[in-house]
């Protein structure tokens, strides 16, 4: 990888994905590696800006390299992830995703709720969940190997605030992450 110019890593449910993109600026040549994995490969193009648009994750994200010349020889490239840039997808998947990360059984597992599903994700695979009303809201119950875990939804009270999720294993608050 001798042309190497950019590397992003991607926070999606499923896990984070190292995006790497090679650009040779003489020859023309993109390459586009997902987790290691060649994605695209195109040889001597004559046009050195331009895009490529390839898919990340289990969920198939659509995500986009612009290449952009800044002046002469300089080129800037810029990731966008299902049409947002990746700061702007990041900071609305914040809103729309609680994750968490835990020590279970000599393993860190990251888990990924997704509010508007109610899908919860753990260390890439979507769990089978089960939903239950209790007196204070919700309730998603799931396995991680044999520990038993749930995700609580209350209502905070505060219009601004909504619901507040909290996941729970083994009768055991997780402290929730920022991604």
């Amino acid at each position: 990888m001798t042309d190497l110019v950019a590397v992003w890593d991607v926070a999606l449910s499923d896990g984070i994905h190292k995006i790497e993109f090679e650009h040779g600026t003489t020859s023309g040549k993109r390459v586009v590696y997902v987790d290691g994995k060649e994605e695209i490969r195109k040889e001597w193009m004559f046009k050195l800006v331009g895009k490529e648009t390839f898919y990340v994750g289990a969920a198939k994200t659509k995500a986009t390299i612009n290449i952009d010349a800044v002046s002469g020889f300089a080129y800037e490239y810029t990731l966008e992830i299902d049409g947002k840039s990746l700061k702007k997808y990041m900071e609305n998947r914040s809103k729309t995703t609680n994750t968490w990360v835990l020590h279970l059984d000599g393993e860190d597992c990251r888990v990924v709720l997704e509010k508007d599903t109610m899908d919860v994700w753990c260390n890439g695979q979507k769990m089978e969940t089960a939903g239950e009303f209790v007196d204070d809201g919700t309730e998603t119950h799931f396995s991680i190997g044999n520990h038993d875990c749930y995700i609580k939804a209350v209502s905070s009270g505060k219009r601004r605030e909504g619901i507040i999720h909290t996941l729970i294993v083994d009768n055991r608050e997780i402290p929730e992450v920022s991604q």
